[in-house]
């Protein structure tokens, strides 16, 4: 059975008594796990703690952003060399809670796809649509201008051995989970996509489903043939929770 991949975004959530708690529950409750891969996506200042807790153990970590230039003048940016020092394996790029609040482009989030593709970081690409774009039937449209934006820039090998994340952002911090039958269409068609242009490419990559999956609809989710996966936001935070997601993936 091909392993699943789960992601936990803590978002701006945490701090070093807290994180340190709850790394530890992660390591105790996930590392018997089996057929799942797990991966705790941190806020920037907490990289060197996650580095010290989780190195030596089955669970990776990565960040939720990065910038899209590798070094200069940018105040207040962090760069995918610098992710790298700190033992970063994974950066979130794209997610909707960032593009909408700091007007990223298509094009901008291309490029940082691009950035840690270039210095060894599996990217995890969010894309989705709003609960306005769904209702007009326009799903299918603006994903796929997302992703080929991507394509339209460097090609469709970069999505070899990447991850992407389908997230309504409807439903993402909402309860409003996607049913299983709506995320399995969307994952369908972005793989669809992406095969169109390279084979190869679209059957390395992993489609992670994200937007308020918690342990009893993971269930249903991860069963479907082309969910690879969750990229978990709330549920994340309660160590319990986020078990019972990962063993829905196992």
């Amino acid at each position: 059975m091909p392993r699943k991949l789960v992601v936990a975004n803590w978002k701006m959530h945490g701090n070093l008594a807290s994180n340190q708690q709850l790394l530890e529950a992660y390591i105790q409750k996930l590392t018997p796990l089996k057929n799942t891969d797990v991966v705790v996506c941190v806020p920037y200042p907490y990289l060197a703690q996650a580095q010290s807790i989780l190195h030596n153990t089955t669970i990776a970590w990565g960040a939720q952003n990065l910038s899209k230039d590798p070094v200069g003048a940018f105040t207040g940016e962090v760069s995918a060399s610098m992710l790298k020092d700190f033992g970063a394996t994974y950066v979130i790029i794209g997610h909707s809670e960032r593009a909408t609040a700091y007007c990223e482009s298509d094009e901008n989030i291309a490029t940082k796809f691009m950035q840690a593709k270039s210095h060894g970081l599996t990217p995890i690409l969010c894309v989705g649509e709003t609960l306005i774009e769904r209702e007009a039937g326009v799903m299918e449209m603006v994903v796929a201008k997302q992703i080929d934006t991507v394509i339209g820039m460097y090609g469709a090998d970069v999505f070899a051995n990447t991850v992407v994340s389908y997230e309504p952002i409807w439903a993402i911090g909402s309860g409003l989970a996607a049913s299983a039958a709506q995320a399995q269409s969307m994952h369908e068609f972005i793989r669809g996509r992406i095969a169109s242009a390279d084979k190869e490419a679209a059957v390395s990559l992993k489609i992670l489903y994200g937007g308020s999956v918690n342990p009893q609809n993971a269930v249903q989710l991860f069963v479907m043939p082309d969910i690879d996966g969750g990229l978990i936001g709330k549920c994340s935070l309660s160590a319990s929770e986020f078990e019972g997601i990962c063993r829905a993936a196992t």
